[in-house]
């Protein structure tokens, strides 16, 4: 009897898998046809933002400038069109953060032609916290590591591992930071390109060979390692807070990131971090300097002393000046409006 009560209880149990079975197979076909759906609506308004875009640039270049001081009400009325392009622009940019769209040159030499649009706003945010997140743990432990090799262990092993992960932080930085702008974060000009120079730095100082020229550099390269590392985690307190703030009262963008340099939303409390900022600059010509010395002695022998020195002075003359515009852009736009501040 109870055998037969058992082959009774799993007919039914099979039943009811079998029920679940065609409900999950039901669904499932109805996932692919919305996802077929979702990709034609995708290229369809794609292609429809292409259009829009092509014709206000057409336009844009078609508009006449005003002629004179004295602005006609044609001449107000056309102002008003060109105004109404921009918005437009910034309106299409936001639509494009959440549709596919192709990778730049980077992005595809790396990762091929794999989608990397993320379309949902809490995915946007969650990969971006991620980064943020990323971007801390590893100056901790970057700050960690140049302290000990400088103080603890002196030995061209533990170096090279530095100097490793130096590399790898750098260009997960670049993957990472790509990424994000092609899901609509405004990241762009010197803070993208420095990154990919501090890659080729990090690069070349791990296949710098032991020796007198490299004994003499070794020192001063932790010193300033450990001293950017805490830089690097001042700006990140700072400015994320800074972003907290703006992001509430609405004035800037949810995507936006904490960067390794100045911006003009930092403007607030910024006496603060300004002279920690300018130190690390010219710390960075200081280094350059070093090794230009150090190539002209006749017992350098290594490339990579002249090769380490000239992305030091790219990094000091970038950082610098663009510094220095922002800050001179802030200054101008607060002469201005010296309410807004």
């Amino acid at each position: 009897m109870s055998c037969k009560a058992s082959a009774a209880q799993c007919l039914r149990d099979w039943e009811e898998l079998q029920d679940g079975f065609q409900r999950v197979q039901d669904t499932h076909r109805l996932y692919r046809q919305k996802l077929e759906e979702l990709t034609k609506l995708q290229d369809g308004l794609s292609s429809s933002i292409g259009r829009q875009k092509k014709r206000l640039r057409e336009l844009a270049v078609a508009l006449p400038r005003p002629s004179g001081a004295d602005c006609s009400q044609e001449e107000l009325y056309l102002q008003e069109v060109e105004d109404l392009i921009k918005e437009r622009q910034n309106v299409f940019f936001e639509m494009e953060a959440y549709l596919p769209k192709k990778n730049g040159l980077y992005l595809s030499l790396v990762l091929g032609n794999v989608n990397v649009t993320l379309l949902s706003k809490q995915a946007k945010f969650a990969y971006k916290d991620e980064y943020e997140k990323f971007k801390l743990y590893l100056t901790i432990i970057l700050l960690i590591l140049s302290f000990t090799c400088r103080f603890l262990l002196n030995s061209r092993v533990t170096d090279a591992v530095f100097n490793f992960l130096l590399v790898w932080y750098y260009c997960t930085l670049t993957i990472r930071e790509s990424i994000l702008i092609n899901n609509g974060s405004k990241i762009k000009g010197w803070w993208v390109f420095h990154h990919y120079i501090s890659t080729f730095l990090s690069g070349v100082m791990l296949t710098w060979p032991d020796g007198l020229m490299y004994q003499k550099f070794r020192n001063q390269f932790l010193s300033f390692s450990m001293y950017q590392s805490f830089v690097q985690f001042l700006q990140y307190y700072y400015q994320s807070g800074c972003l907290y703030r703006l992001r509430a009262l609405g004035e800037r963008h949810t995507m936006d990131l904490t960067v390794e340099g100045f911006q003009s939303w930092m403007w607030r409390g910024l006496t603060f971090l300004l002279p920690f900022l300018f130190f690390g600059q010219f710390w960075q010509l200081y280094n350059a300097v070093t090794l230009f010395r150090l190539a002209r002695l006749p017992e350098c022998k290594e490339w990579q002393v002249l090769m380490c020195g000239f992305p030091f002075f790219i990094l000091f003359t970038g950082n610098f000046f663009t510094t220095l515009r922002v800050v001179n852009q802030k200054f101008q736009n607060k002469c201005k409006d010296p309410k807004r501040d």
